[in-house]
């Protein structure tokens, strides 16, 4: 399940009732891309096992961070400052390294094609962020991800397409599963 937001706020929302719904945590992953002001620090650091982001919206990624397994800052070229939590991380860090630009996409783009999302998508995916959205993922069965699509209620969104189609042959393995994450 693939869900853009046009703010923190209701990205935050769709993981609270996520979570609240019993979803298990270790297949939700958020991506947002940092609203940069010059003269304004940006950055993230870990004392212990605490992870603290500075930023516009600090307060979000500091909770996406705490809740959600992994934890990304990334300086990408064209984009800007992205931070990545959940485990889609992996992906986009594999991404990074995996001669995505030979493929046509860039590394977060491909990043979101590592982890199951099909092609055409990712690159929406990729835009969203580069507008500054919030795209959140909920990975898992196909019956997991129709009841996170139900709890968050996504289905109202304009450009949300719920079934991949014929051609989207990765997003579903010969078992009818979403693929496991990277």
């Amino acid at each position: 399940m693939v869900a853009i937001y046009e703010a923190a706020e209701a990205a935050a929302e769709a993981i609270e009732r996520l979570v609240t719904a019993g979803f298990d945590v270790q297949s939700i992953s958020v991506v947002g891309k940092e609203a940069h002001a010059e003269g304004h620090v940006v950055g993230s650091y870990r004392t212990g096992d605490q992870v603290t982001y500075w930023g516009q919206v600090g307060a979000f990624w500091g909770g996406a961070w705490e809740l959600l397994r992994g934890s990304a800052f990334l300086l990408v070229p064209t984009l800007g400052p992205v931070l990545v939590a959940g485990p889609l991380v992996g992906s986009i860090l594999a991404g990074l390294g995996g001669g995505a630009a030979a493929r046509g996409m860039s590394a977060l783009g491909a990043g979101f094609y590592h982890y199951g999302v099909p092609k055409h998508r990712a690159r929406d995916c990729e835009a969203a962020v580069r507008a500054g959205k919030y795209v959140l993922i909920a990975h898992g069965t196909p019956l997991e991800t129709t009841l996170a699509e139900t709890i968050v209620e996504i289905s109202n969104q304009p450009d949300f397409n719920p079934k991949p189609s014929a051609a989207d042959s990765r997003w579903l393995d010969d078992g009818g599963s979403v693929p496991a994450a990277v």
